[in-house]
């Protein structure tokens, strides 16, 4: 015999949630670190709305689908039920909290219950949101393992482990773009002997950029490529990435393009330049009367800026995502180091190049969750670093 949650069937309930979670899994690599969420308004059975998070900083599942369901063709007042794969957040983030959202929908239409399918795993905040909107007054039910995170979004579990609360760091996405065999600098006859990728994918970089809180190369790319590191249209250019350039001797050029004014058209953030504490005293100056901002860190056994030391400065000037735009020694040693969480691999239709080649290190990644598909000429290819069992 069929059972209720509320005045509403299990068995839909339980259909409806799997279904939003499944949906909302389109957008993983693009909402990381974030969890994947989807939401549905309900009259009764019938869903009026739905929702899903679609990208990192923007709106979540719940404002969409409640949005959604405001420009449909069902009164608000017979609305009843907003369904969600998740728990809503409580604080404010890059977004206000959903809570408050959905308690304003509340006051303005017949929406009095909430049904959720997963608790948030963050004990900071684990059960907050449900609270709160039953102390305000809404029906607060849980369907217990209907959408589990270890299926929906099991980065954010990763995202939320006790070594990453007690050490915190930003989440690091490494792009980067490669010849068929693996390497990051084409061949001299091919592309200006500078690009690999197609038109849609350099496209595609500028969103990607724009919804990150850093962009992080090292000097030999900024040495090699002259930079900008800016985000230009399709990306969006409300919250302008910090250009951050690992150097740990102050070799990055004072008369750079990253240094240069910004030109109509495009958005960036403050070049932060992270050398060796006490490197050189002059070129410190220097690159301070040229705009940059340096910062001295500790060297690595290697010879390097430390990398812990990097990322907890992201971490302590707000970053929460950051994008690694470098050549393969830096890449190579960040992944080793394990602070890359996710990859995004553009490898264009070019084989042979310059310098060294990814290739092996490629052929040795344990993605979890991988993603392929083409864009224009270039296959392009997505993944988590983290080790799901660790």
């Amino acid at each position: 015999m069929p059972t209720a949650i509320g005045s509403l069937d299990e068995t839909f309930l339980r259909a409806l949630l799997a279904e939003l979670g499944r949906e909302a899994r389109a957008w993983r690599f693009e909402v990381a670190p974030n969890p994947c969420v989807g939401a549905a308004v309900l009259a009764g059975e019938r869903v009026v709305a739905r929702g899903h998070h679609r990208a990192w900083g923007g709106d979540h599942a719940e404002i969409e689908a409640l949005a959604a369901a405001r420009a449909g063709d069902v009164p608000p007042a017979q609305w009843d039920t907003l369904v969600i794969t998740l728990e809503p957040c409580s604080s404010q983030g890059k977004t206000p909290p959903c809570t408050e959202a959905i308690l304003a929908a509340a006051r303005d239409s017949g929406l009095r219950r909430v049904i959720v399918g997963a608790l948030d795993p963050d004990p900071r905040h684990r059960g907050q949101g449900l609270t709160r909107l039953r102390d305000a007054g809404l029906e607060v039910l849980l369907v217990e393992r209907a959408t589990p995170l270890e299926t929906v979004a099991p980065h954010f579990l990763a995202w939320n482990r006790l070594e990453r609360q007690r050490r915190p760091r930003p989440w690091i996405v490494a792009k980067w773009a490669q010849t068929r065999s693996g390497h990051l600098t084409p061949p001299a006859d091919v592309g200006d002997g500078r690009w690999i990728s197609g038109e849609e994918s350099l496209h595609e970089v500028h969103v990607l950029r724009g919804r990150v809180d850093a962009i992080v190369t090292g000097v030999s790319t900024v040495l090699a490529d002259d930079p900008r590191l800016s985000v230009r249209a399709p990306g969006e250019t409300a919250r302008p990435p910090l250009r951050v350039v690992l150097d740990s001797y102050l070799r990055t050029p004072v008369d750079g393009r990253l240094l240069a004014p910004l030109q109509p058209g495009e958005l960036a953030g403050p070049v932060h330049i992270l050398c060796q504490a006490g490197a050189n005293a002059a070129r410190h100056r220097a690159l301070e009367a040229a705009g940059a901002h340096v910062t001295g860190l500790h060297a690595s056994e290697d010879d390097h800026v430390r990398l812990r030391d990097v990322v907890e400065w992201l971490w302590a000037q707000g970053v929460r995502r950051a994008l690694l735009e470098a050549g393969p020694e830096l890449v190579a040693r960040t992944i080793d180091t394990g602070f890359v969480d996710q990859v995004r691999i553009y490898t264009g239709n070019v084989s042979g190049g310059r310098g060294d080649s990814l290739a092996a290190l490629l052929s040795r990644l344990r993605l979890q969750d991988r993603l392929e598909r083409e864009l224009g000429d270039d296959s392009v290819l997505e993944g988590f670093l983290y080790d799901p069992h660790g």
